[in-house]
């Protein structure tokens, strides 16, 4: 028996977040590193002070109000929350956090990966190589759009919007953006803002989506605001597949409305809408929008700072409810 608090860990953590979790806390581990159904996740929180869950785990407000007693925090291990109701979680009084700041370099690089495979055809150019089919040069052939120059929409200029902003200036794009509320002129850095997404999306050769995932926001992408986009424009997204409308962006992608799209992310994953797969202008990537060493080892150990802070009673560095 022991003291320390007891802490569920949803999913296998990289080792570095296992160790600090395992020498400060009752640690109860998954080392299957399978997605719990909620009610097994339910069941093995008995006992348990807090949750360390992923965005795989749905905690909706059936699961939290089936929680035990014991469970006064859910630390996720992720800056979007969209997985967790936050009302459900302040109604029982468990103070819920996440991991935000940390992922904010890693998104942004995959972002730009993203613009540029959509952009150069990438996906087509590699299954040429790995399946042989590679054919002699043609000066018309899998001709791409050039990023150099073009103007850059960014929809959210949070902490990742901004660095994408930032990488996206060393090709001498034209930055524009739609925030909630603008940016002091430091942050701008020169970006033009727009009063309305409507309002920006007329100046998108490129559109990069960094808005969390919100009732506000489910769908913001949808047919009548693609209708908005210049013609064959490229749409990205590393912030959460519930942003786009997959019927109207598949749809435009087919047509050739819009030139190619990158998708980090989902509705539905990682059970995608299979249409994405049969689409050849498209540069698809499994959510490892946060997947470098550095960026998984700070995620952990921000979600064990606002912990710690849980336990000795101070207020956590970043509580969502």
């Amino acid at each position: 028996m022991t003291d320390r608090p007891a802490v569920l860990v949803t999913r296998k953590l990289p080792r570095a977040v296992e160790e600090r979790l395992a020498r400060d806390y009752e640690a109860h581990f998954n080392r299957d590193d399978r997605v719990y159904p909620a009610d097994e996740l339910v069941e093995l929180a008995a006992g348990a002070f807090a949750i360390m869950p992923c965005h795989t785990e749905k905690l909706d407000a059936g699961v939290i109000a089936r929680l035990p007693d014991t469970v006064r925090a859910i630390c996720s291990y992720s800056v979007g929350y969209d997985h967790i109701d936050l009302a459900a979680a302040k109604a029982r009084g468990i103070i819920v956090t996440n991991t935000p700041e940390v992922l904010s370099d890693a998104t942004a690089e995959v972002a730009m990966l993203l613009l540029l495979g959509a952009a150069r055809r990438a996906f087509e150019g590699e299954r040429q190589i790995r399946t042989d089919t590679w054919a002699e040069w043609s000066a018309v052939h899998q001709l791409g759009v050039q990023v150099t120059g073009k103007r850059l929409g960014i929809l959210g200029m949070g902490r990742v919007g901004r660095i994408m902003a930032r990488r996206a200036r060393g090709f001498d794009m034209e930055i524009h953006y739609y925030n909630r509320h603008r940016l002091a002129p430091e942050l701008e850095a020169g970006a033009t803002y727009h009063e309305s997404v409507e309002a920006l999306l007329p100046h998108c050769d490129f559109l990069s989506i960094h808005c969390p995932a919100t009732p506000e926001t489910h769908h913001l992408l949808d047919e009548a605001r693609i209708a908005l986009l210049p013609d064959s424009a490229v749409v990205i997204n590393t912030a959460r597949g519930a942003v786009v409308d997959d019927d109207a962006l598949i749809a435009a992608l087919r047509s050739g409305r819009l030139f190619a799209a990158g998708l980090d992310v989902f509705n539905n994953e990682p059970n995608i809408d299979p249409r994405y797969r049969a689409l050849d202008n498209t540069f698809l990537l499994p959510h490892i929008g946060s997947a470098t060493r550095e960026t998984r080892d700070a995620m952990g150990f921000r979600a064990l700072d606002n912990l710690d802070a849980i336990v000795a009673g101070r207020e956590p560095r970043d509580r969502l409810a």
